[in-house]
Parts: structure tokens; sequence; C-alpha cells
């Protein structure tokens, strides 16, 4: 059972994760709740005016005080657009208060056993690993190319300078010395996101930063390129002084920060007599700081976490965040994949045109579904400087339901190149197979991902279907699942046979004795695209056509599979099962596919696992249902499982509305859409 805290300040009452963070504590809100209700301590937010009440309150009922902040891994955007995902508690002081004790103060100083010693290092190498800082949604601001030292600013009127005794003065005395001690380098001034952001005022004049030597960095930039490449590093109070430290930069300070006074900075004042005892090494800072005080909370899962998870989830949201333009046009996105689209392109402003508009002349990317722009976009790429052409189309781990009938992906393709299926071009999939060196980590990885998927049963859709039987007797069976022909993936990637009818005519002349199964595609099935085979065509040169079976139950159950450009040879690689192309999927021509056509620009010989690797976890983006940011495969396999296991949702009026758009586009004009 979880203490009982008050919180009567409303601002910091409607703070969203605090309640999470503060589990399994029991959280009473308002200022009246407080002062009746049963409560071992209140909670404020730091030394703020807000804070009064809370303090009032605690005097009048002789209860303890805890002082609430920000954690330094805090969130993904800066404080007013993002909650925060760590917070600290302290039961003594506040860590930014160094003119009294604060618990991080005490813990600080406390000896590490080997263990803690070990985690707090390796903590703080996944830091830099990981390039997180205190906020993690900006792009890295550039580092010059010339040796420089980093000058850090602040916001006016943070509470953390007068509280690090130090004043506006302390700002420009810092700047004086920091030309002065290196008069050979460059100096960059780094300003605080919410100065570049216009919320906030900063402590430098533009007299004060007239000196030709300075350059002024005010692009808001994640600051993780500056600390990695500064000779040293000059703050007030900033929590990038402690972030320079993981960073095993110099560090001066004009202030006392919770981090200065202990013998790890340059300090331009004497230390607090609290901090004059027993010299700490930087791992009982860092174990002190960032596993011993804060508590975090995981996006994903709405609950407490390790520091070590909190701080892998907001590096994949940098890394993938980082890798696209800053704004994109997006053209012939219909409206329900419009808020998908905003999801996988997180990071990125996006503005939606029509499918024929004409591209902005400043336009500098363009997104497009699938292979084929528009007519505007064609137009626009023919100009001179072209802007950036990205395709986005469906992972091959897509959902629990088809795409046709607008059920949203935990998994979409950003592709820079061209797109997987089409084979008369390179992908971004198609280079990384051929040029990139898979490690062994890599292929184990790919390896453990392959035995998850398998035994999970996953495949794209994740159709439920009553099971099918092998039948008796029969020596081989071999599997051709249908695809719809009039699917871009045939267009591009099937050169030779083209249609479900062909495929099925040459497989049984290759497979004359076997017992061929005919499986449409579910698309068709369900009458949400066009079909040009019919089963009576069909049936001529198979033994079975299966309407509804499940997929992965069906690699199972036969020696071969035979395909165009099918997602489903893929799935059965993973599963073992022999495949046979046709045309030119993604997976042919790396040696593990018995291949009909020859790809020139393939030909280097793959491993299942390398396959796998770059497939599944190198080329795709994964976006969980749950929070809306980027998850790791292992993570969105999870996530399909339990959707899987979720009662089947009717379909709502607008989803009845737009499912049969595919094939009613198909039937207008079919020479006009991919």
């Amino acid at each position: 059972m979880g203490a009982i805290l008050g919180i009567p300040s409303r601002g910091m009452a409607r703070i969203p994760t605090l309640g999470p963070l503060l589990a399994p504590a029991t959280v009473v809100r308002g200022g009246r709740a407080c002062q009746r209700e049963q409560l071992e301590a209140l909670l404020a937010w730091g030394r703020k005016p807000s804070a009064r009440l809370a303090e009032q309150i605690a005097r009048q009922r002789s209860l303890p005080l805890w002082r609430c902040e920000d954690g330094f891994l805090r969130s993904l955007a800066l404080g007013p657009d993002s909650p925060p995902l760590s917070l600290v508690v302290d039961d003594l002081g506040i860590y930014y208060d160094a003119t009294a004790p604060s618990r991080l103060e005490a813990l600080i100083a406390q000896p590490l056993a080997p263990g803690q010693r070990d985690r707090a290092q390796a903590l703080q190498r996944l830091w830099c690993d990981q390039r997180v800082s205190k906020y993690n949604g900006a792009p890295e601001s550039s580092a010059p190319t010339r040796p420089f030292v980093l000058v850090v600013d602040q916001t006016a009127g943070d509470l953390s300078i007068g509280g690090g005794l130090a004043d506006a003065a302390s700002f420009g005395q810092m700047l004086a010395a920091a030309l002065a001690e290196h008069p050979h380098s460059q100096v960059v001034v780094k300003i605080h996101p919410d100065v570049a952001a216009g919320r906030k005022r900063s402590h430098f004049t533009p007299e004060q930063l007239s000196d030709p030597r300075l350059e002024l960095c005010a692009d808001g930039g994640h600051p993780t390129a500056l600390l990695e490449q500064a000779q040293a590093v000059y703050v007030v109070t900033s929590q990038l002084g402690f972030e320079a430290l993981l960073w095993n930069r110099p560090v001066r300070c004009f202030g006392m920060p919770f981090y200065a006074g202990w013998g790890l900075t340059t300090d331009a004042l004497p230390s607090p007599e609290r901090r004059c005892g027993p010299r700490p090494e930087l791992a009982q800072l860092v174990h002190a700081t960032l596993i011993a005080y804060p508590r975090y909370l995981d996006p994903h899962q709405g609950q407490r976490c390790e520091p070590e998870r909190l701080i892998q989830v907001l590096g994949l949201q940098r890394r993938q965040r980082c890798g696209q333009p800053a704004v994109i046009e997006a053209f012939g996105f219909k409206p329900w994949k419009q808020p998908i689209l905003r999801r996988f392109l997180a990071g990125s402003r996006i503005r939606f045109r029509r499918r024929h508009s004409p591209a902005s002349p400043t336009a500098r990317a363009l997104a497009v579904w699938g292979r084929e722009p528009g007519l505007g976009v064609r137009q626009r790429l023919r100009q001179p400087a072209p802007p950036t052409l990205l395709h986005i189309e469906d992972g091959f781990l897509r959902s629990v339901g088809l795409g046709a009938n607008l059920i949203a992906p935990v998994s979409w393709v950003v592709d820079h190149r061209g797109i997987y299926y089409d084979a008369t071009a390179a992908s971004d999939l198609e280079w990384h197979l051929a040029h990139h060196d898979f490690s062994a980590a890599e292929r184990q990885r790919a390896a453990a991902l392959r035995e998850l998927l398998v035994a999970a049963g996953l495949t794209k859709y994740n159709l439920s279907a009553d099971p099918w039987r092998r039948p008796e007797g029969a020596q081989r069976v071999v599997l051709v699942p249908g695809q719809v022909e009039s699917d871009a993936s045939i267009r591009y990637g099937a050169p030779g046979l083209s249609t479900n009818l062909a495929l099925l005519q040459a497989v049984r002349r290759a497979e004359p004795d076997a017992w061929v199964l005919y499986k449409p595609h579910p698309d068709v099935v369900a009458g949400l695209r066009q079909g040009t085979t019919s089963d009576t065509a069909a049936a001529a040169h198979c033994n079975e056509i299966l309407l509804n079976g499940s997929m992965d139950q069906l690699y199972g159950q036969v020696d071969a599979i035979h395909v165009l450009t099918s997602l489903a040879g893929f799935e059965a690689l993973l599963r073992g099962v022999p495949v046979h192309t046709w045309g030119l999927p993604f997976y042919a021509g790396w040696g593990l596919t018995q291949d009909q056509l020859a790809c020139p620009r393939r030909g280097r010989q793959l491993s299942l696992n390398a396959l796998v690797h770059g497939t599944l976890i190198d080329y795709p983006r994964y976006v969980s249902r749950r929070s809306g940011l980027f998850i790791e495969p292992e993570e969105a396999i999870a996530e399909l499982l339990a959707w899987r296991l979720e009662p089947v949702a009717g379909l709502g009026w607008w989803r009845r509305l737009f499912r049969h758009w595919g094939r009613l586009r198909e039937r207008i004009a079919p020479h006009r859409f991919s």
C-alpha cells in the first residue's frame, strides 16, 4: 500500500503523468481536500510561488513537505508540449537550491557498491550511445569544424540560478572567462530552447555577443553534438554541465549547481561546507542523479520503469525523427491515413495536398503513397534542384485485419530511393541488403526476432480462419498465394508472368504431380479489390481453392510455395519453407530462393538472418497503438499478439464508407492509380 500524498496546486495536479510517476502512492488533489483528508505528506513543485499553499498546509497540519521537479531525462519535447516522463521527489529540499541540503546531495556523498558503480558507468555509456538529453524532440545543433568551447545560456528568472548562488551578472562573467581562457578557440553560445522558441528571455544582450570569435547557436537544437565535441563547457547552473560530465568534457561552473563543489568541475564559487567531505567519483554522481534520485515512466506502458528503459525509448524516438526532413508536403493521402502519416513521420511538419496538386516551389521533401507520384509531384521532380521524394507503404508486420478495411497499421516503410516492391530501380531496402555488413550481434538479434515471430504465428494481416488439413496421401503439396493483379508490386516486380492464372499454369507445368493449393488474396475474397482470375479458371490448374485459410497454419503443412511477388514468400522463408519466385520480390536474388528471374543489382549471398535484420529491423518504422511513439519490432510483435486477443471490433460508418475505395478507383480510372 503506497503513501497518501496531497497536491494542493491545481497546475501541478493537472500534470497527466504525475499519478503514474508517484505510484504506488495515492494522490489527493486540491487545496480543500488536502486540508481535510488524512495525508502522509504534502507535495509542492520546487520552490515556485505555487508551492506556498502546500507549505502553508504542511505547517498548519504539521506534515512533511516534499518538493517535486522534472527529472534530468524529462521528455521528448519542451515542457509546455510534452508532460514529464521523469520526476524527482525530495524530502529534504530540492536539488537546484544550494542554500539548503537536498536528498540528491546526500545521495551523491554515499559510497557505491561494485555493482552500483558498474551500473552507473554502463548507464553513462548508454546515455551517450543513445544521444539523449533533458529534452529530446529537436534535431541536433551542428558543431563547428574548428576547435571551440561551449557557453550555455539559461532563461531569465530560472530558479536554479538564484538557488545556485548566482545572478544575471554571472553570465557576463562566464562569457568573459571563456573568451579569455581560450584565446585561440571559437566560442559557441547556446541559447536555451525556450528562448529560441520565443517563450523566455536570454541573459545575453546583443552587445555582449558582438565579439567576432562568438558564434550564436539559437536554433533550439539538441545539444549532443556540441557537448560531444567541445573542448570545454562553461555553465552557470545549467543541466548541460552535468551532461557534459557524462560526455567526459571539462566543465567550468559560475554558479553552484548540484554537480559542482565535488571536485568534478572547475568552480568560480567556493563549495558549500556540506560538499567539502570526501570527493565522490563521477560514477557516484551519475548513480545518484540518474538512478537513485529520480523515478521514470515508460510512455508505452504508462508504468514506472528503470532509467535504462526510458533512455532506450527516447533514443529510438531521436533516431527515427532526426532522419526525416523538417517540412514535408504529402500528396494524395486520404483523411483516414493523414493522422497515421503524422505518427510515422513524427518530428516533421506535414502539409497535406491533393494527389494531383502542384508542389510548392520551395518544397524540399514530398511524400506519396507507394511508387507513382501524382502529376503535380512529377512536374516538380523534373525542375532544377528537385526535392526529396519519400515513398510510403505498409510494412511487413502490419495489423490484425486488412488495410483495405482501414485498419490502422503498426508498421509503415519510408523509402528515400524507391520502394521495396519496385524491381525496376533500387530501394533503400535493396541498397541496404546489398551493401550493409551485418554484424554477428545483428544476425543474432534477427534470429531471435524470427523465432519470436514464428512462435507467435504472426503474418502481415493476422486474419483468423478455420484450420486446413493437408490431404491424406499427398506426396507433395505446394501453395500458390494469389495477389491483387492490379497491385503495383506486380506491375513493377513481375516483368514476366503477371496474373494469378499464368502463375498457376506455370506451377502446374513445373509441378505436374504436386497437390496445388491456390489461395486467392483476402482483399479479393472480401470484395474489397477486383480479381480477374475466376475460380473456374483457377480450378483447371490446381487441386484445391482455399478462400479463408490462415497463412501461418498453411506454412506448416506445405512442402513449397510459389509466388509472383507476394509477401507470403518472405513469410515462408522465415519458417524454413522452400520458396520459388516467378517475379522479383525484394527477398529474391540473395541466394535464399529458387528464382525464375534475375536482378543484376542483386546477387550477393545473404544469410536468412541478415535478410530478416534488413527487412524487419532496419527498413520499417513501427509505431505503438498505445502511445503513438516509435517502438522496436519486438515490441510491435507483443502489441500484435495483444491485439489479436481483443474482441473483433465492428466497422464504423466511415470505414464502411471508404473501405471500397480501392475497388472503386480501379473501376473508374485504373490507369491513373498505383
